[in-house]
Order: structure tokens, then sequence, then C-alpha cells
């Protein structure tokens, strides 16, 4: 595969690529109850645009990334971005809420084009080193997204109403069309790309899981994201409902586990380089299974807010271990089909999380978050030792990248 050279503009395209599916279901949140009010919808019909939009994110990644593999990078991006910015106007103009939760459907398949393409393309330019480090800054603007998101559609509500929110979503859009239109060149050369249609894809899926290091790499991404989906779904009731948070209280501890995520994210990546990607992994999981094991001694013995805290920042950081060394383990071996890897991981992700969320709602106090994120961190431990700890590791001082291939890649 033949290397091209990344400019600074090229990795700043990217980087927001990634955020740009997430921070859509993000943006809006703090509009949920003028939305349940305006269309006179129950909370819990309200709440489906937030779980539609989690399924389009991932189901729009696994047929992203097939594509994107057949067709080259480019094509599928500006049609998924176009089609991003025709549906957030639709949302903005839904009479009823179900208009909305299929909107909202519609608009998390378009935004999960922008994930899916961005780590495929990283795959097209990077391996070895510069690889892990690519994955370790995507896992790092994923925790900014968590923590920006949230807030500007605060301070947006603070000036529109919720129409007024998926009107600057699809303004985000157009600034990113622009930018993929004028920086975006096409990273998959014609002679790289993959031919045979359904066939050859169905073909190129069943080999990647029948890849027990791939298979392992995809089944504790999705594990370990169920834990943090649980989180982020479950937290607020435990921090404000158990312990009295008040929501100003909620939003510094969540600001510290972003933090956290962002932080170790970025040490995941340096350490996967120069130590050990499946070391490094292996950290992560064991991070994930003793921030959850601390929820659980805290359901068992009402330990107080400091464990708490401790336990989410842990495991919150150990996700976020795990993140940059399972996606180059899983990609790195697969160059000339990086979009359909890519699109298994997303949808891990995102099917795995939209799982687990709604199960620490069917109990109260600490104890449902707590065997939620157990048994989710204890799987993807399982899955670990049942797949990539069978199988050899590259010789010591090389990455799977770079036994793949060797390039001068670097960041910028």
């Amino acid at each position: 595969m033949r290397r091209q050279p990344v400019g600074r503009a090229l990795a700043v395209v990217l980087s927001l690529l990634t955020i740009f599916g997430p921070i859509s279901m993000d943006l809006y949140l703090p509009v949920l109850p003028a939305i349940t009010s305006e269309l006179r919808s129950a909370t819990s019909t309200a709440q489906l645009t937030v779980t539609a939009c989690l399924l389009g994110l991932a189901l729009g990644q696994l047929i992203a990334g097939p594509l994107s593999d057949r067709f080259g990078r480019r094509r599928p991006l500006l049609v998924g971005v176009v089609a991003y910015i025709a549906v957030s106007l639709l949302c903005a103009a839904s009479p009823t809420v179900e208009t909305l939760v299929a909107a909202r459907f519609v608009q998390g398949l378009a935004g999960g084009v922008g994930i899916v393409i961005a780590q495929a393309a990283g795959r097209d330019l990077y391996s070895g080193g510069a690889l892990l480090r690519y994955f370790g800054r995507l896992t790092v603007l994923g925790g900014l997204a968590a923590i920006v998101g949230p807030l500007i559609g605060g301070q947006l509500a603070s000036v529109t109403d919720w129409r007024g929110i998926f009107v600057f979503l699809a303004a985000v859009g157009a600034v990113i069309l622009a930018a993929c239109a004028l920086v975006f060149h096409e990273t998959l050369s014609a002679e790289d790309r993959v031919a045979g249609g359904l066939a050859q894809t169905g073909r190129d899926m069943r080999r990647l899981l029948a890849d027990p290091v791939f298979l392992g790499a995809v089944l504790v991404t999705g594990f370990v994201n169920a834990a943090l989906f649980a989180y982020l779904s479950g937290a607020t009731f435990v921090l404000q409902g158990v312990y009295g948070l008040s929501p100003q209280g909620y939003s510094y501890a969540f600001g510290l586990n972003s933090a956290g995520f962002m932080v170790f994210g970025f040490l995941a990546g340096r350490a996967g380089e120069r130590w050990s990607e499946r070391g490094t992994l292996l950290v992560g999981i064991a991070m994930v299974v003793a921030g959850a094991g601390g929820l659980l001694a805290t359901a068992a013995w009402e330990l107080p807010l400091a464990a708490v805290i401790g336990s989410l920042l842990t495991m919150v950081s150990g996700v976020a271990v795990t993140t940059p060394p399972a996606t180059s383990l899983a990609l790195a071996g697969y160059p000339e089909i990086a979009g359909t890897a890519s699109s298994f991981l997303g949808v891990a992700r995102f099917a795995f999380g939209g799982v687990a969320a709604p199960l620490v709602g069917l109990g109260t106090g600490v104890a449902p978050l707590a065997l939620v994120t157990i048994i989710a961190a204890a799987s993807g431990a399982l899955a670990y030792v049942a797949t990539i700890r069978r199988t050899s590791a590259p010789p010591p001082g090389v990455t799977s990248g770079d036994a793949v291939e060797l390039t001068p890649a670097t960041l910028d």
C-alpha cells in the first residue's frame, strides 16, 4: 500500500470526524425535557431519541466500513456528511416525537460514517508506533467530546430552543463537509480496494471473525465500553440520588472522570508504542476490573463517596487505556479491509453499550451499576484470556502494525 504524507490540516479533519457522531448524541441532552414538553410525549419516548441515535451510530459504521473498502474513503464520507446535514434539519422540523426518533436514527447512521472513516483512513496513513499514537489521539478527543458536548448544549439552550440545537448541528456538518471537500483526499488507492460486492464482504467478515486476535480485540472493546455506557447512564443517579451531590458537584465528578479518560488514553498510545500493545491492553482491562470491583465493594459495604469517585475514575481511565491497543490490534493485520474491520469495533462499542445502559435502571442504589460493570469487566477479561492471550505475540520491540508493514509514517 502506498503511503501519502499527512499534513496537519488532514490530521485535524480526521480528528473532527471521530467526534462528529458522538457529539450529536451529547449536544442535545440538556434539551430533552423541553422536547418532552413541546412534543407532548412521555419521558421514556423522548429518551428513545437517544437510543435511536446510538443504534444508528452502530449500524452506520457496519454499512460504511465495507463500502469504504470497496469505493474508497472519500465518496462514502462526503455522502454521509451531506446526509447528516439534511437529516439534522429534518430533526429540527420534526412535528412529532415519532418523527424525531426516526430522524435521530438516520442521523446516527450518517454520523457513524465519520467514525469508521476516521479509523480506516488512519490505518491507510499510519502504521506501527504512529498508528498507536493516532488512536491515542482519537481516544483523547472522545473524552473531550464527552465534556464539551453537554456544556455546549447547555449554553445553546440558553439562547435557542431544541430545534435550534439541531440547526446548529447541521451548521457543524456543513463546516465539516467544506473541510472534507477541501482537505480530505482519497487515502485508499484504487488498486488496494476490495471488489466482489456483498459476497466478498461476507467472506471478509468471516475471515475477520475467524482471527482470534481480531475477535478478542472486538470483544474486549465491546465489554469495556458496556461498562463505560453503564457509567454514563447510571452515575448521575448514584452520585446525586444516593450520595446527594448537587448538579454542580456531579459536573465536577464527571469532569474528573473525563479528564482521566483523556490523560490515560494519551498515555496508552505512548505505552503501547514503547512497551507492548498486549501488555497495555492487559493493564487497561485490569483497571476496568479493579474499578468495577470497587463499585461492587461500595454496594456491599456502603463505602463513602470517595470510594465511588475513585472506583469510577479507575474504571473509566481503564477503558481509555484499552482503546488504542485494542484498535491497533484489530486493524494492524488488515490494511486492505480496514473499513470493514473498523466497523466491527464501532458496532461492538455502541451495541454492547446500548444493551448495558438501560440495565442500570432496573434497580436503585449503587448495586445495579456495580453488577452491570463488574459483569462487563469480567467478560472483557475472559475474552482477552480466551483469544488474544492464547495467540503468539510479535517479536519483542515490534508492534503489530510494524509486523505487518514498516513505514516511516509519523504524526505531526
